[in-house]
């Protein structure tokens, strides 16, 4: 867990390794020291620097030479921060209907879908929320909200 109580799943530097300042994000997985200027990466940057200039690399290869893990690419995937490289052997399954696809959780016909349904479950609860909404009756209808005393 990191100084704000969540896990730190991409191993986002926060200190300099060498002297101990803050690291300032600059993009893409990259960071700069703001006292030193020493660069340094998270996952995301290692991996992608990696896959750059080792084209079609497997999570293995990737895991044996930066030490990221395989379940940590795989989350990169999942997340569609990178993708399987095209004509790869390798590959993802849709979540829901098995289909090859390259990044993320589901094939495009599925995230639509399944976009749709959420946004269908939505307007239903709105509904619900609002189903007899302005129904009551008010008892004190036709009443004085404020009496005067008399002297």
């Amino acid at each position: 867990m990191d100084s704000l109580g969540q896990l730190n799943e991409y191993n986002i530097p926060y200190r300099c390794k060498k002297c101990g300042g803050v690291m300032v994000f600059q993009g893409v997985g990259e960071y700069h020291c703001e006292d030193c200027g020493a660069v340094d990466y998270d996952d995301y940057g290692k991996v992608r620097c990696f896959i750059e200039k080792h084209r079609g690399a497997t999570a293995y290869q990737i895991e044996c030479a930066i030490g990221v893990s395989q379940r940590t690419i795989r989350k990169l995937l999942r997340d569609k921060r990178i993708q399987v490289a095209a004509g790869s052997r390798s590959f993802l399954r849709c979540e829901l209907c098995g289909k090859e696809i390259r990044c993320g959780q589901f094939c495009d016909e599925c995230e639509v879908a399944y976009h749709r349904s959420l946004e269908a479950r939505q307007r239903e609860k709105l509904r619900e929320e609002m189903r007899g909404y302005g129904t009551e009756r008010h008892f004190d209808e036709g009443q004085k909200r404020f009496i005067r005393k008399e002297d």
